[in-house]
């Protein structure tokens, strides 16, 4: 049965009005695509967010007067920046953004009038640019629990707060010698990593303001080809057809990182953007009884909507999900286009999307999938107090699937998404579900 969305049972205001607070014409879309209002959804006047953090707050959570926390206020000293590589100019080309097509574009990928509008103009939910950073060991403003997406290239560790990505979304960013960009769509609670390099351009990502099945719509600024978060692929301009090189990236607790990673570095909240960082615009949005915010596809009856999955993908191959329900012992092997993989789930990570404060969110625990092999061997992973004990070598692994013993052994991660069931069942009907 087809089910389409015609109200929002999630508000998003503090977002919204946040975000608008920083352009001219009340966050007007610039195109004919249905809005917030079109879909029946009340909305709080973008002069809330102007008036300050409480009144935004307050149109989102029913709490009056909740005080705000620091927002992003001078540099500190232990700040720094990092040296990015150049994106490449804005070529002189018809916009997606627009609807314009030269006659020369390949044809959209998905049907557009299925793109629906948040009622945002595009980069009103400001991407970060600028990206500053901190050390490890300069960071006093996370909690152990606190939700932040960890990514390692080529060595180089970083973490970025959620309580920083729910506000910006996207951060384009060089890491070693990639320029990437990281991305977290908290409507369908998944962050993906991207390689910015399309053959000799280079891109950067900004917000459209609009969403396809509750996925995130971005354009580059290069073409103004749109694309959808989920999928990394362009649907529409210059480049459609065109898909992103990804990358592993994990949702994990800020202790995690912090005690894996001591060299590593941490997204500030020095964005240039005030937002109330480390509160919820959407509160109780990972209830599994509550509908998708702006979609408008099918239901698949084989999982609760919002059900918490793990999902491993392969090219063209259908995708293999597994619900985190199922993850209780703490290590399950399952196998996925031929390999044999274990997915684990390490306890302490603080769900974003539960209640106003991030650090005050539910345990959803930490997710990692690995080859199940480790030097020819099959592993036997079990939780433990410390991590994850292989029976086989006696070595107990971490989430990142080091070795706390300080050996070097590594477990080879596999790329994976931590998300809602909606999201996968969306983008690929034929997934499969595992561990049921």
């Amino acid at each position: 049965m087809r089910i389409r969305q015609t109200a929002l049972v999630f508000m998003v205001i503090a977002l919204l009005a946040a975000a608008c607070s920083n352009h001219t014409g009340l966050c007007a879309s610039n195109t004919d695509d249905p809005t917030l209002e079109d879909l029946g959804v009340v909305t709080v006047p973008p002069a809330a967010a102007v008036a300050g953090c409480d009144a935004a707050t307050a149109a989102a959570s029913g709490v009056a007067n909740t005080p705000c926390p620091a927002l992003d206020g001078d540099a500190d000293a232990s700040e720094f920046s990092i040296t990015q590589i150049s994106s490449t100019e804005r070529e002189s080309v018809a916009s997606a953004l627009n609807g314009e097509n030269d006659g020369s574009y390949p044809a959209p990928t998905i049907d557009l009038s299925r793109i629906l509008s948040s009622g945002q103009p595009p980069d009103g939910i400001p991407a970060v640019d600028e990206p500053v950073f901190q050390n490890v060991a300069a960071v006093d403003w996370l909690t152990p629990a606190e939700a932040v997406l960890a990514f390692e290239l080529d060595g180089e560790a970083r973490a970025h707060p959620i309580q920083v990505l729910t506000w910006h979304e996207l951060v384009n960013d060089t890491v070693g010698d990639a320029p990437v960009t990281i991305s977290y769509g908290p409507l369908r609670n998944s962050a993906l990593a991207y390689d910015r390099r399309v053959g000799d351009r280079i891109l950067d990502f900004g917000t459209s303001g609009r969403f396809f099945n509750s996925s995130m719509v971005m354009y580059d600024h290069q073409t103004e080809s749109l694309w959808t978060h989920f999928d990394a692929t362009a649907v529409a301009g210059l480049l459609a057809g065109t898909e992103l090189t990804t990358y592993p990236i994990s949702t994990v607790s800020w202790q995690d990182f912090r005690d894996a990673h001591p060299d590593g570095l941490v997204l500030t909240r020095n964005t240039g953007h005030s937002r109330p960082y480390g509160q919820n615009p959407y509160r109780g949005y990972d209830d599994e009884s509550s509908l998708p915010f702006l979609f408008d596809g099918e239901y698949d009856p084989r999982l609760a909507s919002k059900t918490r999955v793990v999902v491993v993908r392969n090219g063209g191959d259908p995708a293999v999900a597994f619900p985190l329900a199922n993850l209780g012992s703490g290590a399950e092997v399952f196998e996925a286009h031929g390999e044999s993989l274990v997915a684990v789930v390490d306890p302490g990570t603080a769900s974003p999307l539960d209640q106003l404060y991030l650090s005050d969110g539910y345990d959803q625990g930490a997710v990692a999938v690995f080859e199940n092999t480790f030097d020819g061997e099959s592993l036997d992973l079990s939780r433990t107090d410390d991590g994850f004990l292989d029976a086989v070598t006696g070595t107990t692994f971490d989430v990142f699937g080091g070795a706390l013993d300080g050996s070097g052994r590594k477990l080879t991660p596999v790329e994976h998404l931590d998300t809602f069931w909606f999201a996968i069942a969306t983008f690929d009907e034929e997934v499969e579900i595992m561990g049921t």
